[in-house]
């Protein structure tokens, strides 16, 4: 029982970061400590690089034309300063959850609810559709090379004249079994088909600058700076994914030093393919070309190079990374889950970790059925434009976190700080609002409504049953504060 001198922490209460690292080995909800630099930052290129470049790129030269290849390198600085408070973050708060507990962390309680219920949603949705896309892929890969497709009714959902989607429903409950198997193995897996995608993605680049002209340069800039920032606006999604890194923070080796490097880099290192895949798309095939199709990275080598065997490959390449995409979501998914459970806003015993793999294995499964039969089932065309409010929704609260603890907590150890701060996170959170804002209004809609349902699922559940206030009840521990005081 609370003593009548005890006072119940609000909605507002502030986790303690020492807190927060060192519960994680408690009552069996810590997971293992298996991952090194070079898987974290495969995993951030797992996750960036998916059906963006192959598709997106398309999109972009019709809107910019050649300068497609500035709205590349503008992107990606609009998701620089996102990436380096992200970085910030998980080398001070190496605990999983990613954006939700950093906010928990610095904003309180309430805020971290809404955030996480957010990217419950946000990578929810964003596995179901990339794992339709993996179905549309594998079709289009057994076409260009066997001149094979599997039938409508059980390659496409019910919206797209289809029975059943078993593809989607394949990799799904394949990854959901890798993921509960061990991030050691997922990781390895994963690492595989980065080298595979990266690959297919150099073979592209290889083959288009073997070809290269300059023909298609001109005019390089059609619309002018405005076209270079509407398709930027497109491009950016084609990065989204380099956030995911920051959720293995608890599994990572030396979380201090490989965190930043692995988010960065990752970032670094899918910003150079994309450019110079971009630079040689337009080499070998004009704007026009490359728009006026579903693959036009295949049809930069069909028509401009005169390569037809290559969209197989392209094909493959397209598939394998939408693969290590559907992985790498899908684990972040798991450990924000599994981060609210364990604070006790959702039921904490789907906390529980597996002791021989050492992986929330019974909140893996659940998640992996119900993504499963929503990719199978449910109409994705609409709701999926909520992956993009949500994520920039996440990057918005990351800047403004990195602002709030360099004031409250200045003397918390910063392994990697955030240059010129706090201009480069005021610059992140501008960047993010501008591209929400361009969103329609149905996913606005769509997304006040889904917090709404979040909100009373958090009164009515997780408020009660939240760990700092069940804890609080025993005497208030040096973690449960309100937000502006000292630990």
């Amino acid at each position: 029982m609370a003593t009548s001198s005890s006072r119940r922490p609000g909605v507002f209460a502030i986790r303690d970061v020492r807190s927060l690292i060192t519960e994680t080995a408690e009552e069996g909800h810590g997971l293992k400590k298996a991952v090194g630099p070079l898987q974290l930052t495969a995993m951030g290129v797992g996750a960036i690089i998916g059906t963006g470049i192959f598709v997106v790129i398309g999109e972009g030269a019709g809107v910019a034309g050649p300068a497609v290849i500035l709205s590349f390198v503008l992107a990606a600085v609009a998701c620089a300063f996102s990436a380096l408070s992200y970085a910030e973050l998980a080398s001070s708060i190496p605990v999983s959850g990613s954006a939700y507990t950093y906010t928990y962390a610095t904003l309180g309680e309430i805020v971290a609810w809404i955030i996480g219920w957010d990217l419950i949603l946000e990578y929810g949705v964003s596995v179901a559709a990339i794992a339709v896309g993996w179905g549309g892929n594998l079709n289009a890969f057994l076409d260009a090379a066997f001149g094979y497709t599997l039938p409508d009714a059980i390659a496409k959902s019910p919206e797209d004249g289809g029975v059943f989607n078993l593809p989607a429903v394949f990799i799904v409950l394949a990854i959901t079994l890798l993921l509960c198997r061990g991030v050691t193995e997922s990781a390895r897996v994963n690492l595989v088909m980065v080298a595979v995608k990266l690959t297919v993605l150099l073979f592209f680049i290889v083959v288009a600058f073997i070809n290269f002209g300059t023909g298609n340069f001109q005019p390089f800039a059609p619309d002018g700076i405005d076209g270079v920032t509407a398709a930027a606006a497109i491009i950016f999604f084609a990065y989204i994914g380099f956030d995911a890194v920051s959720t293995g923070s608890e599994e990572a080796r030396n979380p201090a030093k490989d965190l930043p490097k692995a988010i960065i880099g990752s970032l670094l290192i899918c910003t150079l393919f994309y450019v110079l895949t971009a630079v040689g798309a337009i080499g070998v095939a004009s704007p026009q070309q490359l728009e006026s199709s579903d693959a036009p990275l295949a049809a930069a080598l069909d028509q401009g190079a005169g390569i037809g065997w290559a969209a197989a490959i392209l094909a493959l390449g397209a598939v394998v990374a939408i693969t290590s995409v559907v992985l790498v979501i899908m684990y972040g998914q798991t450990r924000i889950f599994f981060a609210m459970c364990r604070d006790g806003l959702l039921p904490q015993r789907l906390a529980a970790v597996n002791q021989r793999y050492g992986t929330p294995a019974r909140l893996t499964i659940i998640l992996g059925v119900l993504i499963a039969i929503l990719a199978a089932l449910v109409p994705l065309s609409e709701i999926v434009k909520l992956v993009n409010i949500g994520t920039l929704f996440a990057f918005v609260l990351v800047n403004i976190g990195v602002i709030i603890l360099r004031r409250t907590r200045p003397e918390m150890p910063r392994p990697y700080r955030v240059p010129w701060s706090p201009v480069l996170p005021i610059l992140g959170v501008a960047f993010a609002i501008y591209l929400m804002a361009d969103l329609p209004l149905a996913t606005w809609i769509r997304f006040v409504v889904w917090l709404a349902v979040g909100m009373a699922i958090y009164f009515l559940y997780g408020y009660r049953n939240s760990r700092v206030r069940r804890e609080n009840a025993t005497g208030t521990p040096s973690w449960a504060r309100e937000d502006g005081e000292q630990p």
